[in-house]
């Protein structure tokens, strides 16, 4: 097991808390649902920060395609540059709009950015783990509210498809992701869930200055999951919850359905966790995309 079984379970359980929020938070962002020509359309309010991107079907996939890209270009020079002020900028805004995006789903756009900024300050300055897995909750949430919407069934799944294939060569081949991730802990930000602890003493709440994903002396350990490998899953399921109220199945029961989804993906990440050995990195977008698609399968069989 690549951690202790307790904060296994702790890192597992948020897992799955974001998935049901983000279901959750989509599902209620829907303002209408009606049958027109006998097509059910269903819509969705602005998002805080405005209107989605106007995209649909491989548009979106392009677009999403093309925004990892572009990110990952970005956070190499970054790395390369040295440039620690400006990757605090940059997460802060990242943090700041995703968190006021799934706020707004709940209250008033001003509230929602009042709440949004004071969060995502708290992230920046309080290195606390409750603090910091609290916000990537209401991140992940945020992103699928901004853009399940604007996804098919299909694309929503090449999605995954194409995102596991570019895990799999940015760990084992490139092994870039591993080194964004070293960066990010350096820079005692960490875009992703993460639990810290020690060895036979438990989880600690005081994040590290300086925590090292991989350390020599294993007095202080990481468990970690990215938020590619959260927020991925959590888009695929939204959009198979808009899919079946597409075909007639209520807002309420299709959240329910597709809760499914949430158990199976839940379930291959603990496998993940659970098989994997110690002081090595692991792509998790395949065994993410195989729990969604089982989930999906499941799903289908009602």
């Amino acid at each position: 097991m690549k951690h202790d079984l307790n904060v296994t379970a702790v890192i597992i359980s948020v897992f799955f808390l974001t998935q049901i929020v983000g279901l959750f938070l989509v599902n209620k962002d829907i303002s209408s649902v009606q049958e027109i020509n006998g097509t059910i359309i269903i819509q969705h309010q602005d998002t805080s920060v405005g209107p989605r991107p106007e995209t649909t079907g491989f548009e979106s996939f392009l677009y999403i395609a093309v925004a990892v890209f572009i990110g990952t270009i970005l956070i190499l020079i970054i790395m390369k540059y040295g440039k620690i002020k400006l990757w605090k900028t940059w997460f802060f805004m990242a943090v700041f709009f995703a968190i006021s995006i799934s706020l707004g789903v709940l209250m008033d756009s001003t509230l929602a950015f009042f709440f949004a900024f004071i969060f995502a300050s708290l992230k920046i300055i309080k290195r606390n783990v409750l603090i910091h897995n609290f916000t990537e909750v209401l991140m992940y949430s945020g992103l699928a509210v901004l853009l399940a919407p604007i996804f098919d069934l299909f694309w929503a799944f090449m999605l995954l498809l194409v995102i596991s294939i570019y895990d799999m060569y940015a760990v084992w081949k490139s092994k870039h992701m591993i080194k964004m991730a070293k960066f990010q802990a350096k820079s005692k930000l960490f875009a992703g869930l993460m639990i810290p602890y020690e060895e036979k003493k438990g989880i600690r709440l005081e994040i590290p200055q300086k925590p090292d994903l991989m350390p020599k002396k294993k007095k202080v350990r990481n468990a970690i999951l990215g938020g590619g490998d959260v927020a991925f899953p959590l888009i695929f399921s939204a959009v198979v919850m808009e899919n079946l109220i597409k075909q007639g199945v209520s807002s309420t029961l299709a959240f329910f359905q597709t809760t499914i989804i949430s158990v199976t993906v839940t379930i291959a990440i603990l496998g993940l966790f659970v098989f994997a050995k110690k002081e090595k990195f692991y792509p998790a977008m395949p065994i993410v995309t195989l729990g969604c698609v089982i989930g999906y399968l499941i799903v289908l069989a009602f």
